[in-house]
Order: C-alpha cells, then sequence, then structure tokens
C-alpha cells in the first residue's frame, strides 16, 4: 500500500474554509447523460482530496462549502459544483 502525506489546513470560523490547490492541478466537470462527470490530473486529484478532507474536520461547521466554477478552480466551460458539509 502506497501512502501519501498531505497537509490540511484547520477550520477556522474566521477564516471559514481555507483551499489549497497543488502545483499545475487541473479540474474539471460537466454533465453527461443526467450524469455528474468530474475529472482531473494526478495533482488535481489531490487538491480535490485535500478540500473534502478539510470539509470533513470535526471542527468543521455544517454549512460550511467550497464553490467551484470555471473562474475559481475549475477549467473553462465546466459547470459549478458546491461542495457542503451537513
Amino acid at each position: 500500500m502506497a501512502e501519501l502525506k498531505i497537509n490540511i489546513p484547520e477550520y477556522a470560523q474566521e477564516k471559514g474554509a481555507v483551499s489549497i490547490w497543488e502545483d499545475g492541478f487541473i479540474i474539471k466537470s460537466e454533465v453527461l447523460n443526467d450524469q455528474i462527470m468530474i475529472s482531473a490530473n494526478h495533482v488535481g486529484l489531490i487538491s480535490l482530496a485535500k478540500q473534502l478532507l478539510s470539509l470533513a474536520h470535526a471542527e468543521t461547521s455544517s454549512g460550511c462549502h467550497y464553490h467551484l466554477d470555471e473562474h475559481n478552480s475549475l477549467e473553462s466551460g465546466s459547470k459549478e459544483i458546491v461542495i457542503s458539509k451537513i
């Protein structure tokens, strides 16, 4: 089993959710036949995992979310994605 170590920023209510993206990440999203398709390169998948793990922190408040779109983290032409903790 391979081991991958990543640093996840701690949640602080005054800062909200903090995004840390790996250099060279590529993430795109589209809707195909009523399915949501998220595609990413190696560092894009690691970056997305960081955002998910950040939301998973016990200290992260319900309702905290990341809003991703082509102007913020996704490739041009991508559909908007909102990932939220419930």
